[in-house]
This record gives structure tokens, C-alpha cells and sequence, in this order.
């Protein structure tokens, strides 16, 4: 029987890295947490089998100590909710991955897990699913770069030993998501919008999440290419329909898209003249609007025979 792997995670002090290390230190495995300038909470600090590594993906030289003795990398690491992602967003998604991978290699990394997202194929459809194609063009930053970060890792362990595997994550639902918290900031606040026209969307409850990831983390024989997500589509404007409803408040506002179009605009024109965050950025609406829906019959096979919320219906519980 193998010894339990050493796991890092990159970016563990941000959303979905945090929620990642809170549920693998519950279950007495061995981590190293990476971070940069935001600090870990303590309470995960103090948990048994957790290492805090400070490193910095833009300086490669800071990497090799911090992946070294690692099995499996786990990247979240990047820059978000800031304006103008175009600027940085080619840097902060290739050039930065490329540090790390090269630091993976050079300390012998078994595995190395990018999460990621179905957009990067484009508009997809239930009837004509992403598959796990490298060769699309999508429009939207966010997911271009997403998109080279794939074609990274996949290219760069070829004929090395590490084993890539690449999560493209449904969108992750539930309490303590972040975009789903600010959702419900702004319906409580009747603030909350979205366009009118329909966006198809794959969703992924947070267990489920957590559930796949850590499967990708220990199962043997994992590699390539997984679409992680429920088994009903249901449109954006559906899902916060129903969200609000189990919220008690107001369904959102649907407005013209350059209504919606605008204020993002407003919100980066005050983020770089304010340097704070941007909620709200044009790239953003660009990937939101985009249909899509992935064929998760390898993961079933491979990582999760069965998710636990296999519809928005089952999983609204999750957003209380």
C-alpha cells in the first residue's frame, strides 16, 4: 500500500483553495498550504499535518523550496477581482503556471491538478457538450488564458513523470463561495441583475466539488482531461431565481445587457483610480454569458461515479 501523498495547494488562502485545505486537514492528510501576501487563517495554521509555505509565482526562484517534497500540486493560485484582467491575466495565467510547472518538474512532482472551467471551449450545449478540446477559441479572457494553462500542462509533462490532470469545475454553489455570497449580499439589498437573454449553466455543489477534487488527488490512474458537474442544466437566470427564493428575497432585476454592461465598466474605472478590487469587469460578463455544458461521463467513470447534488433541486440546501 502506497503512503498517503503530501499535497500542496496554491492560492489555499483564497476561496476555493481554503475550502479545499479545511476539508483534506479534516481528514488528517499531509499539506502544504502555499501563499503569498494574504495570510492563512490561523485556526487552519494550527491544524495537525499543515505547513505554510510562502512563495511568490512570479518569482521562480521562491517556487522549487515550496513544491519540494510535494506528491501532488493542487494550483488555485492567481489574480482576481481586479480591473483590467486583460493586462494581467496573460501573465498571471501563463507565465506564472510556467514557473510553477517547471518547479514541479525539477522536484520530481508525481501529479499535478490544474482546476479550471468548461468556458474554456466556448459556447457549448447539452445537445453539443465540451469534451475536453484544446484547439477552441474562446472570447473572453479569462478563459483564454485558462485555455493556455491547459495546453501547458498537457504539453509541457509530456514524456515526464509528472501526470497532468486538468478539472474543468461546474459552476461551485453554496455557502462560503464567494460570488455566491456576493449574490446574496446584493439581493438582500435589491441590487441583485442579470440580463434577459438565457445562459445555459452547469452547476457543482460545493460537497461535490470537494468530493472530485480529492479524488483527483488520490485516486491512481487519473490523468487528462475531466469535466466535473450536476446532471441538470438549468440557465443563470434560473438558478438565481431559485436562489433568491430560498433567501427569502427579491428575485433579480432583469435588465438590458448594456445596462449590466456599463456598470462593470463604472465598477473598473473606479477600481484603477480607487487600486482596490473590481467586482465587476467587462471580461467577466464576457465569460458569464457564455452557454456551456461538459461531458462528465469520464469523471463518473474515473472520479465520481455519482455526484451528491445531481440537480439545482437537491442542492438549493447548500445556499441556506
Amino acid at each position: 500500500m502506497e503512503p498517503a501523498p503530501r499535497i500542496l495547494i496554491t492560492g489555499a488562502a483564497g476561496n476555493l483553495g481554503n475550502l479545499l485545505a479545511r476539508h483534506l486537514a479534516g481528514g488528517g492528510h499531509k499539506l502544504r498550504l502555499m501563499f503569498h501576501k494574504r495570510p492563512l487563517p490561523a485556526d487552519l495554521l494550527a491544524a495537525p499535518h499543515v505547513t505554510p509555505i510562502q512563495a511568490d509565482l512570479a518569482v521562480p526562484s521562491t517556487l522549487l523550496a515550496a513544491v519540494r517534497g510535494a506528491d501532488v500540486v493542487v494550483h488555485f493560485a492567481g489574480v482576481l477581482f481586479a480591473p483590467r484582467p486583460e493586462s494581467f491575466l496573460p501573465v498571471t495565467n501563463t507565465l506564472w503556471f510556467s514557473n510553477l510547472l517547471q518547479a514541479c518538474q525539477e522536484a520530481k512532482v508525481r501529479r499535478v491538478i490544474l482546476v479550471s472551467f468548461p468556458h474554456v471551449e466556448g459556447p457549448t450545449s447539452v445537445e453539443a457538450p465540451a469534451t475536453g478540446r484544446l484547439d477552441r477559441h474562446p472570447i473572453s479572457v479569462h478563459a483564454q488564458t485558462r485555455l493556455e494553462e491547459e495546453r501547458l500542462l498537457l504539453a509541457g509533462t509530456r514524456g515526464t513523470e509528472v501526470t497532468p490532470v486538468v478539472l474543468r469545475l461546474g459552476m461551485v454553489y453554496g455557502r462560503g463561495i464567494l460570488m455566491i455570497e456576493t449574490a446574496r449580499w446584493l439581493a438582500r439589498h435589491r441590487l441583485l441583475a442579470v440580463w434577459r437573454e438565457p445562459t445555459l449553466f452547469q452547476l457543482l455543489s460545493t460537497a461535490d466539488f470537494l468530493q472530485a477534487t480529492q479524488a483527483a488527488i488520490l485516486k491512481p490512474g487519473v490523468s487528462g482531461i475531466y469535466h466535473v458537474g450536476d446532471e441538470r442544466p438549468v440557465t443563470l437566470q434560473q438558478f438565481l431565481d431559485e436562489a433568491c427564493q430560498v433567501w427569502n428575497c427579491p428575485k433579480p432585476m432583469r435588465l438590458p445587457f448594456w445596462m449590466i454592461y456599463t456598470a462593470a465598466c463604472l465598477c473598473e474605472g473606479f477600481a484603477l483610480v480607487a487600486r482596490t478590487g473590481s467586482p465587476l469587469t467587462r471580461d467577466f460578463l464576457r465569460i458569464g454569458r457564455v452557454s456551456h455544458w461538459g461531458d462528465t461521463g469520464r469523471a463518473r467513470k474515473e472520479l465520481i461515479p455519482q455526484v451528491r447534488h445531481p440537480t439545482l433541486e437537491s442542492g438549493l440546501e447548500t445556499l441556506k
